[in-house]
């Protein structure tokens, strides 16, 4: 039975509009508390709509990113709640750095950021804030191990985010790559064998590229016989701890609380505006590695002040209270965000059994979260009719914009490949897949249609 969206039309921005110019109306007052002044120089109301109208066309060159059609990059709109207190704030523009530039947004980060430490199960003498993304939040957490490792490598699996290499060769550190089964999984001999010349091993908690969960709880036990410490990437797959008894038992989330510290991006599956990703340690006194000093900041308050803990100078206090709002009203609980998170794990197990059921398709591997790598099966069973059929339905899939889907595309090792399907030839080096990331609430409803868009 197919889904009918007929009876649950997609949101629009009317309902939030009140809700906004009210908050403001009540912010213009507190404004007004310090008495008058020329205020910021008045424009040309009709110029500035000439302009939000020249924008507007612009922006309808973007890709449906709104709707559930769009199953393609990690790409979505944030919440209401979340815009609505980013554009409130935005007017005031705090800076987070020190408590002088934004005393309430830096009490809600750190109220957000406590609530993060606690879905991961960090209980005391911890350390975190938010960062612009999950690039910086990276290389906050591989800087502090160079300084507790120095001269040691930083290992990460051949499925790692690139940031993670990028970064190393940022901060003049060896990055040693571990090779992977063509299921993804990591050589944990390979990790054994180089033990002793590691200093952090990061371990990916849902890559980007087909969401593997990577074992932690071996790599845990690496990490203990030779001492490295452990970094988990969470960026994309942190907030499926929520639903952990829902994903595959491989994944190891009860042991996030080991890691020595943890990345999680707010402005994936936290519902949030780029950019705001978060870092997270679990030993406080990796603090001494930010400790510096500013003649004109840090005088309003002796409390720790978020500029001192991290690599970052100022940063957004809109993207704390847009984090703080949605978690007022989604929580970190199974039945707060979790509830997003479910059912976008339920869009990817259902599209995966359509692709199990189809015959003109085949599953490349099981999600461990919400995205699926799949493939048409060609007519001639090559790594390049693959590859060829892959670029042609992803390119095809855009024409028609009404009936139409955006997908996005997954090059793969063709060796991995053809280990899997033995009846392929690898007649080229990499085999290009179909890949789809269903991280909207609004796919669960939306994969029959999909599916059939597909031929499936």
């Amino acid at each position: 039975m197919h889904s009918n969206l007929e009876d649950n039309p997609l949101n629009h921005f009317e309902p939030y509009l009140p809700l906004l110019s009210e908050a403001l109306q009540k912010l213009d007052a507190w404004r007004n508390r310090f008495g008058e002044h020329a205020g910021i120089a008045q424009a040309d109301p009709d110029e500035i709509r000439n302009i939000l109208s020249d924008l507007e066309t612009r922006l309808e060159g973007n890709y449906p990113f709104h709707h559930p059609q769009y199953a393609g990059q990690m790409l979505k709109p944030p919440h209401p709640v979340a815009w609505l207190a980013y554009a409130l704030t935005a007017t005031i523009n705090p800076n987070n750095h020190a408590l002088d530039g934004g005393p309430p947004t830096s009490q809600m980060e750190k109220e957000a950021v406590a609530h993060l430490a606690g879905m991961v199960g960090y209980e005391e003498n911890w350390l975190g804030h938010l960062t612009s993304a999950g690039t910086i939040a990276n290389l906050e957490a591989l800087f502090v191990s160079r300084e507790i490792h120095p001269g040691k490598k930083v290992a990460a699996t051949a499925n790692a985010h690139y940031t993670h290499s990028r970064m190393s060769h940022v901060l003049n550190m060896p990055f040693l790559e571990i090779p992977v089964s063509a299921r993804g999984v990591p050589d944990l001999d390979f990790i054994d064998m180089h033990g002793r010349e590691i200093g952090t091993l990061v371990v990916t908690m849902g890559t980007t590229g087909l969401g593997y969960v990577e074992p932690l709880g071996e790599m845990l036990a690496l990490s203990k016989k030779h001492g490295f410490r452990i970094h988990a990437d969470a960026a994309y797959g942190g907030f499926f701890r929520l639903i952990a008894p829902d994903l595959p038992k491989h994944a190891d989330w009860n042991l996030l609380s080991e890691a020595d510290s943890i990345v999680i991006d707010p402005h994936k599956h936290g519902l949030q505006p780029y950019g705001c990703g978060s870092v997270l340690y679990k030993d406080a006194s990796v603090g001494r590695f930010f400790k510096h000093d500013s003649p004109y900041t840090y005088f309003t308050s002796d409390q720790l002040h978020l500029g001192e803990i991290s690599l970052e100078c100022s940063r957004a206090g809109a993207s704390a209270a847009a984090f703080w709002a949605t978690l007022e009203l989604l929580p970190l609980t199974p039945d707060g965000l979790g509830s997003v998170l479910r059912k976008a794990r339920n869009a990817s197990v259902s599209f995966t059994e359509r692709v199990k059921e189809s015959k003109e398709f085949d599953l490349y591997t099981e999600p461990d979260l919400d995205i699926a790598g799949y493939f048409k099966i060609p007519g001639q069973k090559t790594a390049s009719a693959v590859s060829e059929s892959s670029q042609r339905i992803f390119r095809e899939g855009m024409e028609n914009p009404e009936s139409g889907y955006h997908l996005s595309l997954f090059r793969v090792p063709a060796a991995h490949f053809c280990t899997i399907f033995h009846d392929y030839d690898a007649d080229a080096h990499d085999v290009v897949l179909l890949r789809s990331v269903f991280m909207k609430e609004e796919h669960e409803a939306y994969i029959d249609i999909l599916a059939d868009r597909l031929g499936m």
